[in-house]
């Protein structure tokens, strides 16, 4: 399927507006929409309005979005020059504004490239213990995600020790047959993933923001997510996603904050969201 599909969007007459029902399968643990699932969404109806590929997009999250509610996407293509677009989508349910999201689209031929960020040393996907899935009522994003831990401590062993910031998972979504921003936009938003990892602890965080560049577009069945933490103060953590193909290829990066809370299964004294 492609990511109209996988999100379910839904044109109306007017190009610029999209619609997005929230299911569960676009939903984290907490029965919100899962703030990856938001930002791809919204990167698929500007690409498709404004019929240029994705440069970056940077999305601030304002509010939750549960099933049944229905999103309304509007995108605005504020300035279209000749080979690059500034636009912006809103995401809302009714008045309540969910998700805005700023972009430029465009392609420019130079004839210069290079990539020059370094990709971990880790196993190949099949040789990495799979990430297990966490027991919900309902189904879940995760149920539709496939993980690999590349470079990560299986949860029930974080026992408080810190670790070096750095984590790495293999990514792929099963039936989605094209690699585009609006899939990268899911698997960049695994910082709160690298947080628990870096304190060693069973904590995670709800997404402030989550912005996306893409570096390059590349045919891979699976997609290495290696997670940098940067920091955890103030109660919250900062970091960034470097995007992998298999063959070695920067797909892209995903920057992100978020609200630090302990998850709700942690042990006595630890109790929160996750």
């Amino acid at each position: 399927m492609d990511a109209l599909t996988f999100y379910g969007l839904m044109p109306t007459e007017d190009p610029r507006h999209w619609r997005l029902p929230v299911v569960d399968e676009l939903c984290s643990g907490l029965g919100a929409l899962f703030g990856g699932c938001g930002l791809g969404a919204c990167v698929e109806a500007l690409e498709r309005v404004t019929g240029r590929p994705l440069v970056w997009a940077t999305g601030q999250y304002l509010s939750f979005a549960r099933p049944p509610t229905v999103l309304d996407i509007r995108v605005t293509e504020v300035v279209r020059g000749h080979q690059v677009s500034q636009a912006r989508a809103v995401a809302a349910a009714g008045d309540d504004e969910i998700l805005t999201v700023n972009a430029a689209l465009g392609r420019r031929e130079i004839p210069w490239q290079g990539s020059w960020a370094q990709r971990p040393e880790v196993p190949p996907p099949e040789d990495c213990p799979p990430r297990p899935h966490f027991e919900h009522d309902r189904p879940t994003i995760m149920d539709r995600i496939e993980m690999r831990l590349a470079r990560a401590r299986p949860m029930d062993t974080l026992d408080g020790t810190p670790g070096d910031g750095r984590a790495a998972l293999w990514v792929r979504l099963p039936g989605l047959l094209e690699l585009s921003p609006a899939a990268l936009a899911i698997i960049g938003d695994y910082v709160p993933f690298g947080i628990s990892q870096a304190l060693g602890r069973r904590a995670g965080g709800n997404s402030l923001d989550n912005t996306l560049r893409i570096a390059h577009r590349a045919s891979t069945d699976w997609i290495l997510a290696d997670v940098r933490v940067h920091a955890v103060a103030d109660g919250f953590g900062h970091g960034l996603v470097h995007l992998w193909a298999q063959d070695g290829t920067l797909l892209g990066t995903a920057s992100q904050s978020a609200i630090v809370r302990p998850w709700r299964d942690a042990p006595a004294g630890d109790e929160g969201e996750h």
